[in-house]
């Protein structure tokens, strides 16, 4: 009794304490050890003259009165194995001591055995049947049926047995195990072959259960006979099989296992949003067309940017994409001057018209200088920004600058006077933004009079500047 209670307060104990409870029935192999205890009381045993009986399960639970309690910690062993839904067959071996038999009845008061212990040794054959769907606070209810043989002394006899038991799981392959079945032997239903210490009773046992002989190659937590990928770990909901970027898709199924993506790309990332996948999308960063395998036509024009000459500009298929703003049939990027139609040998800039070279001169003739000096006078300043708008206008024109004086002074003062003012006012254009390279000077001095310089008018008139074209 002492043995029995100390090892069902270590397995209270281990009751209280344990969190884990999951029996795994992918072991087909349990082995069971603990203690056991004989209760030959109330089991409506009938001697051979009949004198005496019980009524089944009287005082089942008298333990001081009825119970007889193995001396050894260790007195039950049993190993199973598991055959399919719930079932299996197992053996089972006990070792028992007893000195209680029954309360006696009548003038039977002797055949409660006292003093004087019995050994008696068990083997059964038993099918169980596991009930792990009807569990109740985390135990599964079993039953079992079988048959076996006894021993005592030399008395023997075969038995019948059922009986009923729990599980406690503690761990995935370890459970507390609680069995009591009842064994039924019919030799002492007669008086022949009678065996006084061989009669019907209970036994009850409390052990320890292990599982084993799974097989988790992986070691994914998943037996290989339910994985579906025994040789890669991987995940229960996907019966053992990996999904390496965790993007809820299996790898079996994922066409990008190692990139997180989406169920509706099979498992692959769409990375700029355009809803072409990334393996589909020639340009994966970059949100596109699908007619274009994900690239974009940012300008809309119909010719992808990779294909377009101006990819931020509409322009058509025979420009590469770039615009003709001015509509002269050169595209922008090859037009000097693609706001003004021009001729394409004048690469898209307008030629000067002849009404455009004589306001040039009529503003030249009128740009004052200060006197026997190339200083242009502050009031010619409004007059060069008018020459500079008119050669932006023919941005593709180069223009030469002629330089003129009147006669005033000696001829290689005026000669050097005159190239002096030419590039006075080449500097103030290129200042305000003529390119430099479209402008050369001369100097003429009082060479090429347009009036005479016999007057001061004449003289006025002569001390100018005139613009050409330069071929």
């Amino acid at each position: 009794m002492k043995n029995f209670v100390k090892i069902f307060i270590v397995f209270a104990l281990t009751f209280f304490i344990t969190n884990s409870w999951s029996q795994d029935k992918n072991n087909p192999w349990q082995v069971s050890f603990g203690t056991s205890a004989l209760n030959f009381n109330g089991t409506n045993i009938a001697g051979p003259n009949g004198k005496y009986s019980n009524i089944i399960l009287d005082e089942y639970f008298h333990f001081e009165e009825h119970w007889n309690f193995s001396g050894d910690v260790f007195s039950t062993i049993s190993l199973s194995r598991y055959l399919d839904n719930g079932f299996s067959i197992g053996v089972r071996a006990t070792v028992n001591d007893f000195n209680k038999l029954h309360d006696g009845y009548g003038d039977y008061p002797d055949n409660v055995i006292s003093g004087e212990k019995k050994k008696m040794i068990s083997a059964d054959v038993m099918i169980i049947k596991d009930f792990g769907d009807f569990s109740f606070y985390n135990f599964e209810p079993f039953i079992e049926f079988g048959a076996g043989q006894s021993f005592v002394d030399s008395e023997k006899d075969y038995f019948l047995n059922a009986g009923v038991g729990v599980h406690f799981p503690l761990s995935e392959t370890v459970a507390i195990k609680l069995n009591s079945s009842f064994r039924k032997n019919f030799q002492n239903d007669a008086a022949v072959n009678y065996a006084p210490n061989l009669l019907p009773h209970f036994q009850h046992n409390i052990g320890i259960s292990i599982n084993f002989g799974g097989r988790d190659t992986d070691q994914d937590g998943i037996y290989d006979q339910h994985d579906d990928c025994p040789q890669q770990p991987g995940l229960p909901e996907f019966n053992g099989c990996p999904d390496n970027d965790g993007d809820g898709i299996e790898n079996s199924k994922d066409a990008c296992p190692d990139t997180p993506g989406l169920l509706e790309f099979n498992g692959c990332a769409d990375s700029d949003g355009d809803g072409i996948a990334d393996p589909q999308d020639k340009c994966p960063n970059v949100a596109g067309l699908a007619k274009f395998d994900g690239c974009p036509d940012t300008d809309g024009d119909g010719i992808e940017d990779a294909k377009d000459a101006c990819p931020e500009a509409a322009g058509p298929r025979r420009f590469n994409g770039c615009p003709d703003s001015d509509g002269d049939g050169l595209s922008d990027p090859n037009d000097k001057c693609p706001n003004d139609v021009g001729p394409a040998d004048n690469e898209g800039c307008p030629n000067p018209t002849a009404d455009a070279i004589e306001e040039l001169n009529n503003l030249g003739a009128v740009v004052q200088f200060e006197l026997n000096k190339s200083n242009i006078k502050p009031e010619a300043y409004d007059i060069l920004m008018n020459v500079y708008n008119i050669m932006s206008k023919y941005g593709n024109t180069n223009f030469l600058i002629e330089g003129h004086t009147d006669t005033s002074g000696p001829k290689s003062f005026n000669n050097k006077l005159s190239l002096d003012r030419a590039n006075e006012v080449k500097d103030h254009l290129v200042e305000k933004g003529v390119d430099s390279n479209r402008l050369s000077t001369v100097g003429y001095g009082e060479d090429k009079p347009i009036e005479s310089n016999s007057t001061r008018k004449g003289r006025i008139a002569n001390r100018r500047v005139e613009f050409k074209v330069s071929e």
